[in-house]
């Protein structure tokens, strides 16, 4: 009897947790060339976007919070991990959920974003952490395209 309800539970778990994986949401870093260059990412914690647009030169980044972003005077980004990094500005602007910074340079933020771990997007009431789990053949996607001649 006891045999034969280990092999039924040995059973029941082989079907289960196959089932459980392809039900869980998953968390990856996706680049698509049009029609900007894009990189996104989107976790239960928040959804990061970076984009560039070839026709203003401008990047931007917006990270969308479940959370309304507070008005805050700075926002930063920490990256952690081989090149820890901490990024802040003034210059950002908060639309409820989301927080957007424009430049027309982002070397350090995809650097951080390509050779880490962790991001924690924060002002100073407020943050969110996202992995930066298969981020790095996107990131280097993005790069390519930010680089590539316009037709």
């Amino acid at each position: 009897m006891v045999r034969y309800i280990k092999r039924t539970m040995f059973d029941a778990m082989r079907y289960l947790i196959p089932l459980l994986l392809l039900t869980s949401p998953a968390y990856a870093w996706e680049f698509t060339p049009t029609p900007i260059c894009t990189l996104t990412h989107t976790e239960a914690r928040a959804d990061m976007t970076v984009t560039y647009d070839h026709a203003t030169g401008i990047y931007a980044i917006a990270v969308t919070s479940p959370n309304k972003w507070p008005i805050a005077p700075a926002f930063s980004i920490r990256f952690d991990g081989p090149r820890s990094n901490i990024i802040s500005t003034q210059r950002h602007q908060t639309d409820g959920a989301t927080l957007t910074v424009s430049d027309t340079g982002f070397g350090n933020v995809l650097d951080g974003l390509e050779f880490n771990t962790t991001a924690t997007a924060f002002t100073q009431t407020s943050a969110v952490t996202v992995s930066l789990d298969g981020a790095a053949g996107p990131v280097q996607q993005f790069r390519a395209c930010t680089q590539a001649p316009i037709a």
